[in-house]
């Protein structure tokens, strides 16, 4: 069942898909206060209470005893102090005697008191909100409903679900060629290799810099005949360039955002004084979304949208402020206080939100200062790129995902979890979130493998990778400046080969149950104890995942172990695979257990009176045989599986879906 209750004049998110009528009276179990900031709601937790949800937030899968922001951020220092990443997702679980879900659709800031300023107490507080609450007869039912509230989720083409190389730093056609022919050569599978922001001229979106890359068409063409796609990134903001078509057709039409005065507001990106498109103006947002044309038209199928919190420098004016101040400080001694006054204009430069509170968007339900809307604007800049390629190919599927996001852009595209680092504890993070994003609809995502900023090691690549292999989204990605971490300047290549061709083993498991899960709105990614709710101990598990209907995961997360210790909350048949499709299996009881893990092998579980099929590895997705399947099986009795055997392209393929049965 769900409840809907409205609060202030909330703006228009397109978040949910289908109407459901606004209640009168309070949103129990919340009570609330009205104040002059908007409402606080609160909730008195039971002891036993957990608090599942959030999307995309740092700290373990139970949010409860932390404050948390949905509030889009762009800053790569990620710490467990922070309260706030990338995207903004406002639903959360309460998982307890008393279950529910709360959703709180709010364009701007919200802000989430989970047991941190007083440990009994959930404490919501929004302005302009509608607040969903949902309740059902399990967690995954309650999900369920939310799921159907909010829309089916995003399904790439079947290639998205291959790997991925990428980093800032493969500067020219060249530095792409050596990365194609160091993972072919030492016979590491690859389906994509990224392009940042370098392929640009002058950094200008949906421009090629014709000395770097002289014919992307043809380089396009020739990757995609070897299966391999190159995916560049779209940023949001547009240099300020008169002769720069996007620029000049964008402030004669009046797509941008503006000033107080009606001017475009100027802010400072990549290319230096840039503006950004008004994404929430639904022609604004098509007209950007058509700027793909001129990749498409080249033979791009794929995307990946950055910067669109949206991210800034600066603004001309708090430039201008923080340079002036400094005039005023040459030739002075500065004590402390007035040398951190001067050099504070500096850091509170980028992000500022002053900035937010100075520009406006022409909005389908009319003009709003951005700090109302803010979390909306990577949403609705991807959405209209995937708007555009419903229009230049309504059949086909695109690969499409954002670093910036609201619940509903998960319609649209997916996502990965920003720029992490290559510490230990953000591998963790990346497996705690997962649940979160999933109830949120954004099942195609993943973290950038072995970190995006500082020194990964070759065995954290190798246990990123050995969990990687289990979410959708398996990209290999890095900031310049850090160590090289393609798999083929490691040592052991041997064991990236390895388990490279363990994902390509399980891939038609993943993808299936990807594709089952998109249309029937359950979750890929869950915590133990949404299957075993009775199980306490399962509860408490922050560092295993149910994948799919099958399979329980449980990846090593500690530097120079040679294994760990795992839960089992029922008997499973434990599956050790080596190179490929290689494995062994045993039967494990209930109860606790310490696991040894080698660094070229990958440990699953596979659930009681349940199958999964395996397809030798391959060098890409196109390559898959999956006409010629093993079965992984644990059974007694005759079992179904849905297998999705799509052609991987075409949206209309995927009603083209067999149920299978596998005899024990």
């Amino acid at each position: 069942m769900i409840r809907k209750y409205t609060y202030g004049k909330p703006v228009q998110t397109d978040a949910t898909v289908i109407p459901v009528s606004t209640a009168s009276g309070m949103p129990a179990p919340f009570t609330v206060t009205e104040t002059e900031c908007g409402e606080i709601f609160v909730y008195e937790m039971d002891k036993a209470d957990a608090v599942f949800g959030l999307g995309e937030q740092l700290r373990g899968m139970n949010k409860r005893g932390w404050i948390y922001d949905s509030w889009n951020y762009d800053d790569p220092s990620i710490t467990e102090g922070r309260s706030c990443l990338y995207g903004a997702h406002n639903f959360i679980l309460i998982f307890g005697k008393k279950m529910f879900g709360a959703f709180f659709d709010c364009g701007g800031k919200v802000t989430f008191d989970i047991g941190y300023g007083d440990p009994d107490l959930l404490t919501v507080s929004a302005k302009d909100t509608d607040v969903y609450i949902i309740e059902g007869d399990s967690a995954l039912d309650i999900v369920k409903q939310f799921r159907t509230l909010i829309g089916q989720s995003y399904i790439p083409p079947k290639w998205a679900f291959g790997y991925a190389q990428s980093k800032w730093g493969y500067k020219c056609e060249a530095d792409i060629r050596e990365v194609f022919e160091g993972y072919k050569k030492n016979g590491l599978p690859l389906d994509m290799i990224y392009l940042d922001i370098d392929y640009m001229q002058d950094y200008k979106d949906f421009t090629v810099n014709k000395e770097r890359f002289p014919d992307l068409a043809a380089l396009s063409a020739e990757f995609k005949s070897e299966g391999v796609r190159l995916v560049p990134i779209i940023d949001a903001a547009v240099k300020v360039e008169e002769g720069y078509s996007v620029y000049d057709e964008g402030v004669e039409k009046g797509y941008f955002c503006t000033d107080a005065e009606g001017k475009p507001f100027v802010v400072g990106v990549w290319p230096g004084d840039s503006v950004l498109p008004d994404v929430l103006n639904p022609e604004a947002r098509l007209w950007f979304g058509s700027q793909y044309k001129a990749l498409l038209d080249r033979g791009i199928e794929g995307f990946w949208n950055d910067m669109n919190e949206p991210a800034t420098f600066y603004s001309k004016g708090t430039l201008q402020h923080a340079l002036a101040e400094v005039a005023k400080a040459v030739g002075k001694n500065l004590q402390v206080e007035e040398y951190n006054e001067v050099t504070g204009n500096f850091h509170r430069l980028a992000n500022n939100p002053a900035d937010h509170d100075s520009f406006y968007h022409n909005a389908a339900d009319g003009r709003h200062v951005h700090t109302d809307v803010h979390n909306l604007y990577g949403y609705n800049m991807t959405r209209g790129a995937a708007e555009y390629f419903a229009e230049y190919a309504p059949d086909k599927r695109f690969l499409l995902f954002s670093r910036s996001s609201y619940i509903g852009l998960h319609r649209y595209a997916g996502i990965w979890t920003g720029d992490n680092c290559s510490w230990w504890s953000h591998l963790r993070h990346n497996i705690a979130m997962m649940p979160g994003l999933d109830m949120c609809g954004f099942l195609y995502a993943g973290a950038d493998l072995g970190g995006h900023g500082d020194r990964t090691t070759e065995e954290l690549m190798l246990r990123w990778l050995a969990f990687g292999i289990f979410e959708p989204l398996l990209r290999n990605h890095a900031t310049q400046g850090t160590r090289d971490q393609e798999f083929y300047v490691f040592k052991n290549k041997r064991a990236f080969r390895d388990l490279l061709g363990i994902r390509y083993a399980i891939l038609p498991y993943l993808y299936s149950e990807f594709v089952r899960c998109a249309k029937t709105g359950d979750m890929l990614s869950r915590p133990l104890c949404f299957d075993y709710p009775d199980d306490r101990r399962a509860r408490t598990v922050e560092d295993q995942l149910l994948i799919g209907g099958s399979i329980m995961i449980a990846p090593v997360v500690e530097q120079n172990a040679d294994g760990r210790y795992v839960y089992l909350p029922a008997r499973m048949k434990m599956i050790r695979m080596k190179a490929g499709n290689r494995y062994t299996e045993r039967i494990v009881e209930k109860g606790e257990y310490y696991i040894e893990v080698p660094l070229d092998e990958v440990v699953f579980f596979l659930r009681e009176g349940k199958v999964m099929p395996l397809a030798k590895p391959a060098e890409n997705v196109a390559s898959l045989d999956e006409e010629h399947l093993t079965w992984l099986k644990f059974i007694t009795q005759p079992a179904q599986f849905t297998l999705c055997r799509d052609d991987g392209i075409t949206k209309s393929s995927l009603e083209k879906i067999e149920t299978v049965t596998v005899e024990p």
